[in-house]
């Protein structure tokens, strides 16, 4: 996802108005933003957003209809390497249910965005089919920022987006899942994005472990690109970039424990041309397109996360 802020200081030299993309966590796999319904503990995630309820790879008998629901609060609200939260507390739930291979969820969380919305709120759907030794994950995700404040030319940044996922378990231990993700609008900036990304878990075998103890490590990395953004809005691509994520879960029945680091090659510059940080600060390389004046922004690279959630199936 993107949100989209207004800076006419910034951005005087480009057509007088420009928008800039924001995103942000990882909260396991994927329905929406690489996210296709979320997996437990351990999940290999792959750049979605939202707190989805689901495993990925559990799809239930066709005659039995079945609910997940999760809740939990993080230290930030990250996103393919980007906060959504300006680096600071975030907490979110989500309710799905499936039938056989089908499913429906939706997930709420909160946000701190250029745009100021009052929360957001993902409605996904899609179906988990096992084809061969992969389950795969066919999904489309709505994201939804009610009460924003709208400056500028924006209409909004709500959108959609598909995805396609595959995971597959490798011997007890070893996990490998990838995915790709599809927005022909990405938060409503005119500009398609797409996104691909792959991962890799390790789950510690269980007599290593205390009772009702399970422990997974996981990583993954990703790379979005973008179209070209509405004229109106400047008519420059979003800055391409490289994101990735590394971390260890912990899970004792319902509760779960995740620490987990984020990074991105994404510049100062080019993270502010990205996010419209309304606290960037000046200091960095100017562009004469994108970012005239050489405003930098922290709300990309570098973080360590820490999330804890309740989950029930």
């Amino acid at each position: 996802m993107i949100d989209l802020r207004r800076h006419e200081t910034s951005f005087r030299g480009a057509s007088g108005a420009s928008f800039a993309a924001l995103a942000g966590l990882w909260l396991a796999p994927m329905t929406g933003g690489l996210a296709l319904a979320q997996s437990p503990a351990g999940a290999l995630g792959l750049g979605n957003r939202g707190w989805s309820a689901a495993d990925t790879t559990h799809a239930t008998p066709a005659n039995e209809l079945e609910f997940s629901a999760r809740a939990g609060i993080a230290s930030d609200y990250i996103y393919r390497g980007t906060t959504l939260s300006d680096h600071g507390p975030a907490a979110g739930a989500a309710f799905e249910t499936r039938w056989g291979p089908l499913y429906a969820g939706t997930s709420v969380a909160t946000v701190k965005l250029p745009t100021q919305p009052a929360a957001e709120l993902t409605f996904a759907a899609g179906m988990r089919p096992q084809i061969a030794t992969i389950d795969f994950d066919l999904g489309a995700t709505y994201f939804a920022y009610p009460g924003e404040r709208l400056p500028g030319e924006t209409n909004g940044i709500n959108y959609w987006e598909i995805v396609v996922r595959g995971d597959r378990r490798i011997g007890d231990q070893f996990r490998v899942a990838g995915g790709y993700a599809y927005s022909p609008n990405v938060s409503n900036t005119g500009a398609w994005s797409q996104y691909v990304a792959a991962g890799v878990g390790f789950d510690v075998p269980e007599r290593f472990l205390l009772q009702n103890l399970t422990v997974s490590f996981t990583t993954a990395a990703g790379y979005s690109w973008f179209g070209n953004q509405a004229p109106q809005l400047g008519g420059f691509p979003l800055p391409a970039y490289l994101n990735w994520q590394a971390g260890v879960t912990f899970t004792h029945k319902a509760l779960n424990l995740d620490l987990r680091y984020y990074d991105t090659n994404l510049s100062k510059e080019n993270c502010f041309v990205f996010t419209g940080d309304p606290n960037a600060r000046p200091g960095g390389r100017a562009n004469p397109i994108t970012n005239p004046d050489g405003l930098v922004s922290n709300w990309c690279g570098a973080t360590f996360v820490a999330k804890v959630w309740f989950a029930f199936n």
